[in-house]
């Protein structure tokens, strides 16, 4: 048997898709490390409560580039071997994405390439599709542009607004990730 991977995941607040995670690590990898670039982000709570190291550092009076090198310090430290992206809303620069090439995973709320960026649930209504859903791919310089590993579809329900179609959605996120994440790492 292997040793699991070791994971670092990043946030920005609850951690729900930290939280499927975490309970979901097993054989294919545990989780070294939640990372978070807002201290008082609800998720770095909830992992501490688990037992997990965490690190929480604020970019803001330090800037982009101290916040990342302070960022890949505590990875490092942690001994992490892959980086799971789980609701981090800042832009990493192209060097640190460079530095962690082919090891940083992303969750995102469209089925890519559709929909890149923010307020992709509005946009999929407003274009009138019949389905959305979710996709994980690996990060890459490009925005949202990296290989897509997996997708869940669901579909947009008459009367669905923006909320109620990201409900279902971050409920498929919350089955896809882990399995996802797991088959890649043993692929």
């Amino acid at each position: 048997m292997t040793t699991p991977a070791k994971i670092a995941i990043l946030i920005s607040g609850r951690g729900s898709n930290m939280r499927a995670l975490v309970e979901d690590a097993g054989d294919a990898y545990r989780v070294a490390l939640v990372a978070s670039d807002r201290p008082d982000a609800g998720g770095i709570a909830w992992a501490r409560e688990q037992g997990v190291a965490t690190f929480a550092l604020s970019p803001r009076g330090i800037g982009k580039p101290a916040y990342e090198a302070a960022l890949n310090d505590a990875l490092r430290a942690a001994g992490a071997d892959y980086i799971a992206l789980a609701g981090y809303m800042r832009l990493l620069s192209d060097g640190f994405v460079a530095d962690w090439r082919g090891r940083i995973v992303n969750i995102h709320p469209s089925l890519l390439p559709k929909y890149k960026g923010l307020d992709t649930h509005a946009r999929a209504i407003e274009a009138g599709d019949a389905e959305a859903g979710c996709s994980v791919h690996i990060v890459t310089e490009e925005l949202d542009g990296g290989e897509v590993l997996g997708q869940a579809r669901v579909p947009i329900l008459p009367g669905d607004d923006a909320e109620t179609l990201a409900a279902r959605v971050l409920a498929e996120e919350h089955r896809l990730y882990p399995r996802v994440l797991a088959s890649w790492l043993t692929r």
